[in-house]
C-alpha cells in the first residue's frame, strides 16, 4: 500500500525556500522604493513612517502611494488569512499557493512595466504598487502561519535583534544564527540586484527575476510536499 504524501512542513525543509523568498523581498522593495517614488510594497513599517513624514510636510514622500500599498498589502494578508482560517498551522500547500500567486502578480507587473525606465505614469505606478503589495501581503500571512522560527521573509528587525541579543557576547548560545545571517544576506543581495537591474534596464528585469524565483519556490514546494512520505 503506497504512503500518503506529507505536508512537508518541517523547518529544515522549508527554510531554503523561505530564504529564496527573502531574496525576492529585497528585489521588490528595491523596485518600489527606488523606482516608484519612496514607497515600500513589502515593508509596511516604512509606509506608516512615510505617512507620518508627509503629514509633517516632508518632501519626496506620498501619502496616497503609501496608503495604496498598505491597503493592497492588507487585502493580500486578508486573503491569506482566509486560506488558513481555523488551522493551527499553514501547510506547504498554502506556501505553494501563495508563491504561485506572487509569481502571477509579479509577472503581470513585469508585463505592464515592459520597456519603462524612470518613474512611470501615476496610473501605472499605482497598479504596480497594488500588484506587488498584494502579493507580499498574501505571502506574509502564509509565512507567518507556517511559524518557522526567525524567518519572516519580509522584515529583519527581530532577526537582527535576535542575532545580537542571543549572541555569545550577550551571554547567549547563538541559536539559529546561521539562518538569521542568511536572511540578512539574502535581503541585502536581493536589494542590490533589484536596484542594479532597475537602474540599468528598467522595471521589467527585476520584476521578472522576482516572478521566476517565486514560481520556482511554488513548484519546488508543491513537488516536495507531494513526494515526501507521511511521517
Amino acid at each position: 500500500m503506497s504512503q500518503r504524501p506529507s505536508e512537508f512542513t518541517s523547518e529544515d525543509n522549508l527554510v531554503p525556500s523561505l530564504m529564496v523568498l527573502t531574496f525576492t523581498t529585497g528585489v521588490i522593495d528595491a523596485v518600489s522604493f527606488v523606482g516608484l517614488g519612496h514607497v515600500f510594497t513589502a515593508n509596511m513599517t516604512g509606509n506608516v513612517v512615510f505617512i507620518g513624514f508627509a503629514l509633517a510636510g516632508a518632501q519626496g514622500v506620498s501619502i496616497a502611494r503609501s496608503l495604496v500599498a498598505l491597503v493592497a498589502f492588507g487585502g493580500g494578508a486578508l486573503l491569506g488569512g482566509r486560506l488558513v482560517s481555523g488551522l493551527a498551522r499553514a501547510s506547504a500547500r498554502h506556501l505553494a499557493i501563495a508563491s504561485a500567486s506572487e509569481a502571477a502578480s509579479l509577472t503581470m507587473a513585469a508585463g505592464l512595466a515592459l520597456g519603462r525606465m524612470g518613474l512611470p505614469p501615476t496610473s501605472i505606478a499605482y497598479v504596480l504598487i497594488t500588484l506587488t503589495a498584494f502579493a507580499m501581503g498574501l505571502r506574509n500571512s502564509i509565512v507567518r502561519k507556517l511559524g518557522v522560527s526567525d524567518v519572516t521573509t519580509t522584515v529583519l528587525t527581530l532577526t537582527i535583534t535576535g542575532l545580537a541579543a542571543d549572541s555569545s557576547v550577550a551571554g547567549g548560545n547563538n541559536p539559529r544564527s546561521g539562518r538569521r545571517m542568511i536572511s540578512v544576506v539574502a535581503m541585502l543581495g536581493g536589494a542590490f540586484l533589484g536596484a542594479l537591474l532597475l537602474r540599468e534596464w528598467g522595471f521589467t528585469p527585476p520584476l521578472a527575476v522576482a516572478a521566476l524565483l517565486a514560481g520556482a519556490v511554488a513548484i519546488h514546494v508543491a513537488i516536495a510536499a507531494r513526494d515526501a512520505p507521511q511521517q
